[in-house]
Protein backbone atom coordinates (compact mmCIF):
# COMPACT_ATOMS: atom_id res chain seq x y z
CA UNK A 1 0.00 0.00 0.00
CA UNK A 2 1.33 3.25 -1.07
CA UNK A 3 2.60 5.15 2.08
CA UNK A 4 0.31 8.38 3.30
CA UNK A 5 1.22 11.83 1.96
CA UNK A 6 3.26 9.69 -1.11
CA UNK A 7 1.31 10.03 -4.41
CA UNK A 8 1.16 7.13 -6.27
CA UNK A 9 2.25 8.38 -9.56
CA UNK A 10 3.55 11.87 -10.36
CA UNK A 11 3.68 15.23 -8.50
CA UNK A 12 2.40 15.34 -5.00
CA UNK A 13 -0.72 17.24 -4.49
CA UNK A 14 -1.54 19.28 -1.56
CA UNK A 15 -5.08 20.96 -0.96
CA UNK A 16 -4.80 23.71 1.44
CA UNK A 17 -7.24 24.72 3.79
CA UNK A 18 -6.62 28.42 5.23
CA UNK A 19 -8.72 30.13 7.97
CA UNK A 20 -7.83 33.92 7.31
CA UNK A 21 -9.60 34.55 11.10
CA UNK A 22 -7.10 32.31 12.75
CA UNK A 23 -5.09 34.30 14.98
CA UNK A 24 -3.15 37.65 13.33
CA UNK A 25 -0.71 36.12 10.91
CA UNK A 26 -0.50 37.61 7.36
CA UNK A 27 -2.08 35.19 4.76
CA UNK A 28 -1.10 36.60 1.43
CA UNK A 29 2.68 36.18 3.17
CA UNK A 30 1.73 32.43 3.19
CA UNK A 31 0.01 32.74 0.04
CA UNK A 32 3.56 33.71 -1.38
CA UNK A 33 5.05 31.12 0.55
CA UNK A 34 3.57 28.29 -0.84
CA UNK A 35 3.38 29.34 -4.34
CA UNK A 36 7.48 29.63 -3.87
CA UNK A 37 7.42 26.54 -2.24
CA UNK A 38 5.36 24.46 -4.59
CA UNK A 39 7.93 25.88 -7.81
CA UNK A 40 11.31 24.65 -5.52
CA UNK A 41 9.99 21.82 -3.95
CA UNK A 42 7.54 20.99 -7.07
CA UNK A 43 4.01 20.13 -5.46
CA UNK A 44 0.80 21.01 -6.93
CA UNK A 45 -1.61 22.82 -4.76
CA UNK A 46 -5.13 23.94 -4.53
CA UNK A 47 -6.18 26.73 -1.57
CA UNK A 48 -9.61 26.51 -0.10
CA UNK A 49 -9.93 29.80 2.06
CA UNK A 50 -13.04 28.39 4.46
CA UNK A 51 -16.17 31.04 4.67
CA UNK A 52 -17.63 30.14 7.52
CA UNK A 53 -17.17 26.23 8.85
CA UNK A 54 -19.03 23.82 6.19
CA UNK A 55 -17.85 20.60 6.52
CA UNK A 56 -19.66 19.23 3.71
CA UNK A 57 -17.82 21.76 1.34
CA UNK A 58 -14.54 20.68 2.60
CA UNK A 59 -15.07 16.99 2.18
CA UNK A 60 -16.54 18.27 -1.89
CA UNK A 61 -13.06 19.83 -1.93
CA UNK A 62 -11.03 16.80 -0.64
CA UNK A 63 -13.23 14.95 -2.94
CA UNK A 64 -12.92 17.16 -5.91
CA UNK A 65 -8.77 17.60 -5.86
CA UNK A 66 -8.18 14.45 -4.58
CA UNK A 67 -4.83 15.31 -2.57
CA UNK A 68 -2.07 13.29 -1.02
CA UNK A 69 -2.27 15.56 1.54
CA UNK A 70 -3.93 17.90 3.33
CA UNK A 71 -2.07 21.08 4.64
CA UNK A 72 -4.04 23.70 7.62
CA UNK A 73 -3.35 26.87 8.13
CA UNK A 74 -5.39 27.74 11.13
CA UNK A 75 -5.55 27.38 14.98
CA UNK A 76 -6.36 24.70 17.20
CA UNK A 77 -9.83 24.88 16.04
CA UNK A 78 -9.37 24.95 12.65
CA UNK A 79 -7.04 21.87 12.87
CA UNK A 80 -9.79 19.82 15.22
CA UNK A 81 -12.45 20.43 12.40
CA UNK A 82 -10.17 18.78 9.78
CA UNK A 83 -8.76 16.04 11.68
CA UNK A 84 -12.12 15.35 12.28
CA UNK A 85 -12.77 14.88 8.29
CA UNK A 86 -9.96 12.97 7.97
CA UNK A 87 -9.92 10.05 11.14
CA UNK A 88 -9.92 6.78 9.29
CA UNK A 89 -8.58 7.62 6.07
CA UNK A 90 -4.46 7.19 5.13
CA UNK A 91 -4.76 11.13 3.81
CA UNK A 92 -2.50 12.77 6.20
CA UNK A 93 -2.43 16.43 8.08
CA UNK A 94 0.28 18.71 7.40
CA UNK A 95 -0.28 21.61 10.08
CA UNK A 96 0.82 25.20 9.17
CA UNK A 97 0.89 27.64 12.77
CA UNK A 98 -1.68 30.34 11.89
CA UNK A 99 -3.48 30.59 15.33
CA UNK A 100 -3.12 32.65 18.48
CA UNK A 101 -1.68 29.86 20.54
CA UNK A 102 -1.00 26.47 18.07
CA UNK A 103 -0.52 24.34 21.29
CA UNK A 104 -1.09 21.47 18.64
CA UNK A 105 1.86 22.10 16.60
CA UNK A 106 3.96 22.74 19.70
CA UNK A 107 2.87 19.59 21.09
CA UNK A 108 4.31 17.70 17.45
CA UNK A 109 7.44 20.20 16.98
CA UNK A 110 6.17 22.17 13.80
CA UNK A 111 8.09 25.45 13.97
CA UNK A 112 6.13 28.48 14.10
CA UNK A 113 8.13 29.95 11.01
CA UNK A 114 5.85 30.01 8.31
CA UNK A 115 8.85 28.53 6.15
CA UNK A 116 10.34 26.31 7.78
CA UNK A 117 6.36 24.81 8.57
CA UNK A 118 5.98 24.35 4.61
CA UNK A 119 8.98 22.67 5.17
CA UNK A 120 7.30 19.61 6.66
CA UNK A 121 4.68 19.36 3.67
CA UNK A 122 7.72 17.49 1.37
CA UNK A 123 10.98 16.87 3.93
CA UNK A 124 8.69 15.76 6.94
CA UNK A 125 6.87 12.52 7.92
CA UNK A 126 4.08 10.51 8.45
CA UNK A 127 2.77 9.53 12.00
CA UNK A 128 -0.18 8.18 12.93
CA UNK A 129 -1.75 9.93 16.45
CA UNK A 130 -4.35 9.17 18.78
CA UNK A 131 -7.70 10.91 19.15
CA UNK A 132 -10.62 11.23 21.55
CA UNK A 133 -14.32 10.91 20.99
CA UNK A 134 -15.69 13.54 23.48
CA UNK A 135 -19.77 13.60 23.58
CA UNK A 136 -19.35 12.24 19.84
CA UNK A 137 -17.14 15.42 19.16
CA UNK A 138 -13.43 14.79 17.96
CA UNK A 139 -10.80 16.01 19.59
CA UNK A 140 -7.03 16.09 18.45
CA UNK A 141 -5.50 18.04 21.35
CA UNK A 142 -6.73 19.01 24.63
CA UNK A 143 -10.50 19.84 26.50
CA UNK A 144 -11.33 21.05 29.49
CA UNK A 145 -14.38 21.85 32.18
CA UNK A 146 -13.99 24.02 34.65
CA UNK A 147 -11.54 26.85 35.10
CA UNK A 148 -9.45 26.64 31.55
CA UNK A 149 -13.11 26.00 29.90
CA UNK A 150 -14.34 29.19 31.29
CA UNK A 151 -11.19 31.36 30.26
CA UNK A 152 -11.45 30.55 26.55
CA UNK A 153 -15.15 31.21 26.31
CA UNK A 154 -14.40 34.58 27.82
CA UNK A 155 -11.23 34.62 25.12
CA UNK A 156 -13.81 34.06 22.21
CA UNK A 157 -15.64 36.86 23.12
CA UNK A 158 -12.80 39.34 23.11
CA UNK A 159 -11.69 41.04 20.27
CA UNK A 160 -8.05 40.70 20.85
CA UNK A 161 -6.00 37.96 20.69
CA UNK A 162 -2.96 36.68 21.76
CA UNK A 163 -1.20 35.00 25.07
CA UNK A 164 -1.56 38.39 27.07
CA UNK A 165 -5.25 38.63 26.09
CA UNK A 166 -5.37 34.58 27.56
CA UNK A 167 -3.89 35.74 30.73
CA UNK A 168 -5.95 38.56 31.15
CA UNK A 169 -9.33 36.46 31.47
CA UNK A 170 -7.28 33.35 33.29
CA UNK A 171 -6.35 36.53 35.73
CA UNK A 172 -9.92 37.29 35.89
CA UNK A 173 -11.18 34.03 36.54
CA UNK A 174 -8.82 33.15 39.42
CA UNK A 175 -11.23 35.27 41.39
CA UNK A 176 -14.30 33.73 40.47
CA UNK A 177 -13.00 29.91 40.86
CA UNK A 178 -16.01 27.37 41.15
CA UNK A 179 -15.72 24.16 42.91
CA UNK A 180 -17.15 20.63 41.29
CA UNK A 181 -17.74 17.50 42.52
CA UNK A 182 -16.80 14.59 39.60
CA UNK A 183 -18.13 11.27 39.29
CA UNK A 184 -15.32 9.40 37.52
CA UNK A 185 -16.08 5.74 35.88
CA UNK A 186 -13.51 4.42 34.22
CA UNK A 187 -11.71 1.02 33.50
CA UNK A 188 -13.93 -0.58 35.75
CA UNK A 189 -13.24 1.68 38.26
CA UNK A 190 -15.22 4.55 40.20
CA UNK A 191 -13.88 7.93 41.77
CA UNK A 192 -15.43 10.79 43.32
CA UNK A 193 -13.48 13.95 43.34
CA UNK A 194 -13.78 16.91 43.53
CA UNK A 195 -12.19 19.79 41.69
CA UNK A 196 -12.13 23.23 39.78
CA UNK A 197 -11.32 22.01 36.86
CA UNK A 198 -10.81 18.71 34.42
CA UNK A 199 -8.49 18.53 31.18
CA UNK A 200 -9.13 15.60 28.72
CA UNK A 201 -5.63 15.69 27.23
CA UNK A 202 -5.05 13.71 24.29
CA UNK A 203 -1.49 16.27 23.96
CA UNK A 204 0.46 17.29 26.65
CA UNK A 205 0.93 21.08 26.38
CA UNK A 206 -1.35 24.23 25.69
CA UNK A 207 0.01 26.96 23.33
CA UNK A 208 1.18 29.21 25.90
CA UNK A 209 3.61 26.41 27.20
CA UNK A 210 2.12 24.83 29.82
CA UNK A 211 2.45 21.56 30.49
CA UNK A 212 -0.57 20.16 31.69
CA UNK A 213 0.08 16.36 31.19
CA UNK A 214 3.51 16.04 31.49
CA UNK A 215 3.48 12.31 30.84
CA UNK A 216 0.98 12.64 28.25
CA UNK A 217 1.64 10.64 24.62
CA UNK A 218 -0.10 10.87 21.02
CA UNK A 219 0.47 7.32 19.93
CA UNK A 220 -0.18 5.30 23.23
CA UNK A 221 -3.80 4.57 22.64
CA UNK A 222 -4.89 6.33 25.69
CA UNK A 223 -5.83 9.75 27.22
CA UNK A 224 -5.46 11.81 30.18
CA UNK A 225 -7.92 13.11 32.87
CA UNK A 226 -6.10 15.75 34.91
CA UNK A 227 -7.70 17.23 37.54
CA UNK A 228 -7.61 20.48 39.45
CA UNK A 229 -8.36 20.21 43.00
CA UNK A 230 -9.54 23.29 44.88
CA UNK A 231 -6.26 25.09 46.05
CA UNK A 232 -5.66 28.14 48.28
CA UNK A 233 -5.08 31.02 45.43
CA UNK A 234 -1.18 31.72 47.49
CA UNK A 235 -0.55 28.19 45.91
CA UNK A 236 -1.18 29.65 42.37
CA UNK A 237 2.00 30.76 41.71
CA UNK A 238 3.44 26.71 42.54
CA UNK A 239 0.98 25.34 40.49
CA UNK A 240 1.72 27.29 37.54
CA UNK A 241 5.75 27.21 38.04
CA UNK A 242 5.44 23.48 38.03
CA UNK A 243 3.12 23.54 34.82
CA UNK A 244 6.06 25.31 32.87
CA UNK A 245 8.83 22.96 34.26
CA UNK A 246 6.70 19.77 33.43
CA UNK A 247 6.19 18.70 36.94
CA UNK A 248 2.43 19.93 37.70
CA UNK A 249 2.32 15.94 38.87
CA UNK A 250 3.73 16.15 41.36
CA UNK A 251 1.57 18.93 42.62
CA UNK A 252 -0.50 18.06 46.05
CA UNK A 253 -3.48 19.46 44.37
CA UNK A 254 -3.34 17.34 41.00
CA UNK A 255 -4.21 13.87 40.02
CA UNK A 256 -3.58 12.48 36.59
CA UNK A 257 -5.55 9.14 35.22
CA UNK A 258 -4.87 7.34 31.88
CA UNK A 259 -7.50 5.47 30.59
CA UNK A 260 -9.06 4.34 27.12
CA UNK A 261 -12.61 5.34 27.81
CA UNK A 262 -14.41 7.41 30.89
CA UNK A 263 -17.69 8.66 31.74
CA UNK A 264 -17.54 11.86 34.04
CA UNK A 265 -20.32 13.12 35.67
CA UNK A 266 -20.72 17.15 36.88
CA UNK A 267 -22.50 18.19 40.05
CA UNK A 268 -23.83 20.70 38.16
CA UNK A 269 -23.09 22.49 34.15
CA UNK A 270 -20.16 23.64 33.67
CA UNK A 271 -18.37 25.28 30.24
CA UNK A 272 -16.70 22.18 27.70
CA UNK A 273 -14.23 23.54 25.17
CA UNK A 274 -12.67 21.55 22.82
CA UNK A 275 -9.46 22.44 21.38
CA UNK A 276 -9.79 25.76 21.90
CA UNK A 277 -13.86 26.02 20.89
CA UNK A 278 -16.73 26.32 22.95
CA UNK A 279 -19.41 23.77 23.09
CA UNK A 280 -21.84 24.64 25.22
CA UNK A 281 -22.55 23.83 28.75
CA UNK A 282 -22.86 19.72 30.09
CA UNK A 283 -23.13 17.47 32.93
CA UNK A 284 -22.17 14.20 31.32
CA UNK A 285 -18.81 14.06 29.22
CA UNK A 286 -18.73 10.42 27.46
CA UNK A 287 -14.56 9.92 26.27
CA UNK A 288 -13.30 7.20 24.09
CA UNK A 289 -9.56 7.19 22.88
CA UNK A 290 -9.38 6.34 19.17
CA UNK A 291 -5.63 4.89 18.28
CA UNK A 292 -3.89 5.84 15.80
CA UNK A 293 -6.90 7.14 14.35
CA UNK A 294 -5.45 10.12 11.99
CA UNK A 295 -1.68 10.12 10.03
CA UNK A 296 0.23 14.09 11.10
CA UNK A 297 2.78 15.22 8.95
CA UNK A 298 5.88 16.02 11.49
CA UNK A 299 9.86 17.21 11.07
Amino acid sequence: MNKPGKPVNGRLKILFILNRRSGNRNSEELLELIDQKSNSSHFDYFVYTLDGINENRIREEIEKYKPNMVAVAGGDGTINLIAGILAGTKLPLSIIPFGSANGMAKDLDIPIKLEAALDILTKGKPKAIDLIRINDRTCIHLADIGLNARVVKRFEKDVKRGLFTYAKHLFGEMFLLKNYVFHIFYEGKTKRIKGVSMTFANASKYGTGAVINPEGKLDDGKFELVIVKPFPRIKLLSIAWKMFTRRLHTSDYVEIISCTKALVISNRKTTLQIDGEIIGRVKEIRLESLPKALWVMVP
